[in-house]
């Protein structure tokens, strides 16, 4: 009732607390088609009544189910409303098809310049949220102080247990807070050279591998040391210092 928005109104404006206005393409009024004219009409109505008010610190949210739609849906809002919009894929899914849908959607859109927050929607422990968000932002250049790992896929010249080291750095990396590439190498066939650019590295072996910085190898290791070397690295690591030479 309008009588009840005026109360929340109010309230909002002593506190200077912004109302968020959100559309989803599920639940549109009397059954309307899901395009998104008529989601950016839906979203038009209740900006009208805010405007009416007098109200105007507003974002909106013009999430969808599917990808395609959510995109033109904000696409065109950006170019119909003034206000800040929140991105984001609802019901995305899975962790795994979610992250990759979100990511998609939610980074057409910020590659276009189009939207100030977001919201990675996925069936999962919310921290694979903030994880996955994190990871849009970072790839598009949106975010710094967050670490990048770089890895190998598999072929048949990996000779150690790449995979599970590649999985336990990641996990270790949420935790840190600082500029840094860290690569996960295969072989020392193509390793350090593909990856000359991270700032720390490990290319395997049988058994081994061997430590490089910037593509200059440093020493080599044994296998069951690779983790805790790459711990003290990645944690001695000076992100503030001039980054991407390399060392003499």
């Amino acid at each position: 009732k309008t009588e009840h928005v005026q109360e929340v109104v109010e309230a909002c404006k002593k506190k200077n607390i912004p109302i968020r206005i959100g559309v989803n393409s599920g639940s549109l009024p009397n059954r309307m088609v899901p395009t998104a004219e008529n989601m950016v009409e839906t979203a038009r109505h209740h900006v009208e009544i805010l405007e009416s008010m007098g109200f105007y610190d507003i974002a909106l949210s013009l999430k969808a189910t599917d990808m395609n739609l959510m995109v033109e849906a904000y696409r065109l809002a950006a170019k119909t409303f003034p206000y800040p919009l929140h991105l984001g894929v609802t019901e995305a899914g899975t962790a795994f098809s979610g992250a990759i849908k979100s990511a998609m959607g939610i980074g057409i859109l910020l590659a276009e310049g189009i939207g100030n927050t977001i919201r990675v929607s996925l069936t999962d422990n919310p921290v694979l949220e903030i994880q996955a968000a994190k990871e849009i932002l970072k790839n598009l250049g949106l975010k710094d102080k967050v670490p990048n790992l770089i890895s190998c896929p598999t072929c048949g010249r990996i000779q150690y247990d790449m995979i599970e080291i590649a999985k336990r750095i990641e996990t270790y990396l949420l935790k840190v807070n600082k500029t840094i590439n860290v690569a996960i190498m295969g072989c020392a066939v193509n390793g350090p050279g593909e990856a000359s650019h991270a700032d720390i590295g490990i290319a395997g072996g049988k058994g081994e591998a061997l430590l490089f910085r910037h593509g200059k190898v440093i020493k080599k290791i044994k296998e069951s040391e690779v983790y805790d070397v790459l711990v003290e690295e990645i944690n001695n690591f000076d992100d503030s210092k001039n980054r991407g030479t390399v060392e003499e």
